[in-house]
C-alpha cells in the first residue's frame, strides 16, 4: 500500500468514527505512552471488532481457588456449579491499533454472594455481567502494556489465530509454539441487538481489586443454547489448559454468543478500596 493510499484510508476511518452515534458524547482524555512514542486515550474506543464466546459450567470450589480476593464470589447456576467464560476477540480498528485477544474469566459477584441460579437470572435481566479476568493473552505489545500498567489485567503476548470456512469460525491460542486451546463455533444468523450490553471486569493491581466497565454495541449478534453449536478443545500439557481441565468443566457449552460486528468502549479502571 502506498503512502497516498494510507492517508486516504486513515481519512475514511476518521470520517466513519465521527459518524458513529455510539461514541458521541463520550469524552476521551489523552495520556503519554513514552515507550511507544505516542499518546493513549481513555476510555479506549474499539471502532470495528468481532467476538465469539462460550459459557461453561465448572466446579465452584475449584473456581473459588483461582479468585485472588476474598470479596470475589463465583456466580453459580446451581449449588456447587459455577461458570467459566471464554471470549475470542478480533479488534480490527481501535485506539491502540488492530490486535487479537482471548479472555478466560470467571463470572462473579463482588462483596455480596448471590443465590445460585437467581443471581444469573438477575444479571441476565439487567444486561450487566461481572467477571474476574483470569487470563488475557493479546497479540501486540502495546495492548499488553496498557492492560497490565493501567488495569492490572493478566496480559501476555501470545499467538491468537482466527480461521473461517463455510461451517463456522475457529480461534487457536498458542504460546511459544505450544498450543493451549481452540474455540470453534458455527456461523449464526446475526441481527442487530436492541440495546448495548454492559460488562464489569475485575482484576488485581498492586494487591488492590480493580474494576472497569465495558460497553458493547452489537451491530450483528446472535446467541444459542444449542450445545453442539460450539466447542472447546484443551491441549493438555500447557499450564493454562491443565488448570482449565482441573476445573471439572461441563462437557458441552451452556451458551454460545456470535458477534461478527460490534463497537466497544473500555472505560478507565478504578480501585474498589475507595468505594
Amino acid at each position: 500500500m502506498t503512502a497516498k493510499n494510507v492517508k486516504k484510508t486513515a481519512s475514511l476511518v476518521t470520517d466513519r468514527r465521527e459518524l458513529s452515534a455510539f461514541f458521541q458524547g463520550l469524552v476521551q482524555t489523552d495520556f503519554p505512552m513514552p515507550t511507544f512514542s505516542r499518546n493513549g486515550k481513555l476510555p479506549v474506543f474499539y471502532y470495528d471488532s468481532s467476538s465469539y464466546a462460550l459459557l461453561l459450567s465448572a466446579s465452584t470450589r475449584r473456581v473459588r481457588e483461582l479468585l485472588p480476593h476474598p470479596a470475589m464470589h463465583p456466580l453459580e447456576i446451581m449449588p456447587g456449579r459455577a461458570l467459566v467464560a471464554l471470549n475470542a476477540f478480533q479488534y480490527r480498528d481501535s485506539d491502540i491499533d488492530p490486535y487479537h485477544e482471548f479472555s478466560i474469566s470467571f463470572p462473579i459477584t463482588f462483596a455480596q454472594r448471590s443465590v445460585p441460579g437467581l443471581g444469573v437470572l438477575r444479571r441476565w435481566a439487567q444486561g450487566c455481567f461481572e467477571s474476574y479476568v483470569w487470563q488475557l493473552p493479546v497479540t501486540t505489545e502495546i495492548a499488553r502494556w496498557g492492560g497490565v500498567e493501567l488495569y492490572g489485567y493478566p496480559k501476555f503476548v501470545a499467538d491468537i489465530d482466527f480461521r473461517r470456512d463455510a461451517a463456522g469460525v475457529r480461534c487457536d491460542l498458542a504460546l511459544d509454539g505450544r498450543p493451549i486451546l481452540s474455540l470453534q463455533g458455527e456461523h449464526l444468523a446475526a441481527l442487530k441487538a436492541q440495546a448495548p450490553m454492559r460488562y464489569k471486569t475485575y482484576s488485581l493491581k498492586n494487591g488492590l481489586p480493580m474494576c472497569a466497565n465495558i460497553l458493547v454495541n452489537p451491530l450483528a449478534f446472535a446467541q444459542t443454547l444449542r450445545s453442539r453449536a460450539a466447542s472447546l478443545t484443551l491441549n493438555a500439557g500447557h499450564p493454562i489448559a491443565d488448570t482449565l481441565l482441573g476445573l471439572d468443566l461441563g462437557q458441552r457449552p451452556l451458551l454460545y454468543q456470535y458477534c461478527p460486528r460490534q463497537e466497544l468502549v473500555l472505560f478507565a479502571p478504578r480501585n474498589l478500596v475507595d468505594n
